[in-house]
């Protein structure tokens, strides 16, 4: 079924000398794979190496046959021309790290409009500001909403936080457990909206430490996470 809609570019590998395989996640239809065949050789097709750098939104014109097997994109163009994504060195770690949460994160090969308009308006944010050092807290803590294990806040006041049940608690009844600084700066992030995200401190050693528990998080709520592997290039950046 030959289809157009709008597409985030998760991923682009090479495949065998000048094809590469493109993993996008759609507004219509979720995850798909593409197979775009002598796009590192052509020079006069319709589609560009360029097109498919991580986080890149595009519009494009796709044949879903819809069986498992890698789809093929006809037309390609730019949605979204960044100011400076994909040249200022801090954002440009920041993308491959959320590129690689989003590879090991998004599975669903099925409309999921929230989550899609969600991904456009933060990469956006990122693109247009320039205080952006805790931003990928805030965006993977937002993004859990969209992958079913937001924080419940009904008993924020509480000193702990569960990080296998995910509500925070009045003592310390697991060793998944954590209390502290690293509660502090969630009980901040929840609740705020990116505009305000410039106004919380932190230094290096928290940042890291607040990421390392919102990994763990990422790993007690979805079978087969991965670290990424951007990850100690991302912490050394934000020192």
């Amino acid at each position: 079924m030959l289809i157009t809609t709008q597409a985030i570019v998760i991923s682009a590998i090479k495949y065998s000398e000048a094809d590469l395989i493109v993993k996008c996640f759609t507004k219509s239809s979720g995850l798909k794979s593409y197979l775009l065949r002598n796009i590192l050789k052509s020079k006069k097709g319709k589609l560009r190496t360029a097109m498919f750098q991580p986080l890149m939104q595009l519009e494009i014109e796709a044949n879903h046959k819809d069986k498992g097997t890698l789809e093929t994109i006809r037309e390609a163009k730019v949605a979204y021309q960044y100011r400076n994504l994909h040249t200022d060195i801090t954002k440009t770690a920041l993308v491959f790290f959320i590129a690689d949460m989003l590879r090991s994160t998004i599975i669903e090969e099925e409309e999921n409009s929230f989550l899609f308009d969600y991904l456009t308006t933060a990469i956006i944010w990122l693109d247009t500001h320039d205080t952006i050092a805790n931003f990928h807290l805030f965006f993977l803590l937002k993004l859990t909403q969209y992958l079913g294990f937001y924080p419940d806040e009904t008993h924020i006041e509480f000193e702990y936080f569960n990080l296998i049940e995910g509500t925070f608690e009045p003592s310390e009844i697991n060793i998944y457990c954590q209390n502290g600084k690293q509660i502090k700066i969630l009980k901040e992030l929840l609740g705020i909206k990116f505009d305000t995200l410039p106004e919380i401190k932190l230094n290096q050693k928290q940042r890291s430490d607040f990421l390392t528990m919102l990994l763990q998080y990422y790993e007690l709520h979805l079978h087969g996470f991965k670290k990424p592997r951007s990850l100690a290039v991302l912490n050394s950046i934000f020192t």
